[in-house]
């Protein structure tokens, strides 16, 4: 084959065919764009509903999955592919597909669940498959979670429904849970009192509902007392590292000791 029946035959696919693909592409391009506008729409207003921004952005995936569907289902029109026999192949693929996928078909489902029955949103303190952190995002498989030491955590949605979820935002009150030991000998009314004084010389803890200093626990090597003020949620950290820190301070002050663990061990010597 020459030059010139070579030059012949790509003039004449260009001209049979060029303008298609032109289309075909502007199709996408504007298929691309056009989601775009409707996914930043379609989100705008269902965060102003009562779904809010859980909601807002879940809806705005799945709108813009299915036009970007639908562009290139267009766009395959254009090039004058039989889009009959492509959507029966297409579907064919889609059985295979979700047999060998049923991992992320159920990650799909949960998340469709999570939105609905909305346990957390986003933005909310939670501990989900055994991790805990901020909700960064629910998306349509996974949810992202960052942690307090700026990790982030992506969980399979599967994961989270089938597993405990704990939501540490539903209440603006949290209560700070510590367990200080003291030793037997010790004076507990006095290790009461001053742990009560530092309560009250607190102004981050709350008077409603009032905080707790009991005797837990009579353990092997302590008397455990347990210390359970209310916080607001934002100070739950501070107030229980400042609180430890302070007790343990004013412990030593006072000769009121936190001991280690301990034991007796009484040897029995016997005649031959």
């Amino acid at each position: 084959m020459d030059l010139q029946t070579i030059q012949t035959t790509f003039l004449h696919l260009v001209e049979k065919y060029g303008w298609k693909v032109v289309g075909a592409l502007l199709i996408l391009i504007l298929g691309r764009i056009l989601a775009g506008i409707i996914t930043w729409s379609v989100k705008k207003v269902v965060s102003r509903s009562k779904g809010g921004k859980t909601l807002a952005v879940f809806v705005g995936n799945l709108t813009f999955i299915g036009i970007m569907v639908f562009a290139i289902v267009a766009a395959i029109s254009k090039l004058e592919i039989q889009t009959t026999s492509f959507v029966a192949i297409l579907g064919a693929a889609g059985l295979a597909i979700g047999l060998a996928l049923q991992g992320s078909l159920s990650n799909f489902a949960s998340g469709v669940m999570l939105v609905l029955f909305r346990p957390f949103e986003v933005g909310d303190v939670v501990q989900l498959g055994g991790v805990t952190g901020a909700v960064e995002e629910i998306q349509i498989f996974v949810t992202t979670l960052a942690t307090p030491d700026k990790k982030k955590i992506i969980i399979p949605n599967a994961k989270i429904t089938g597993d405990t979820i704990i939501n540490y935002s539903t209440s603006p009150i949290r209560r700070v849970d510590m367990v200080i030991g003291i030793a037997y000998n010790a004076d507990i009314d006095k290790a009461k009192s001053i742990i009560k004084e530092i309560l009250e010389a607190d102004p981050r803890i709350l008077k409603d509902p009032t905080y707790t200093v009991a005797v837990a626990e009579l353990a092997d090597s302590s008397v455990n007392l347990a210390v359970r003020p209310h916080v607001k949620g934002a100070d739950y950290w501070d107030v229980l590292f400042d609180t430890q820190e302070k007790v343990k301070k004013a412990f030593d002050a006072n000769g009121i000791g936190i001991p280690f663990p301990q034991r007796d061990v009484h040897i029995i010597s016997q005649k031959a």
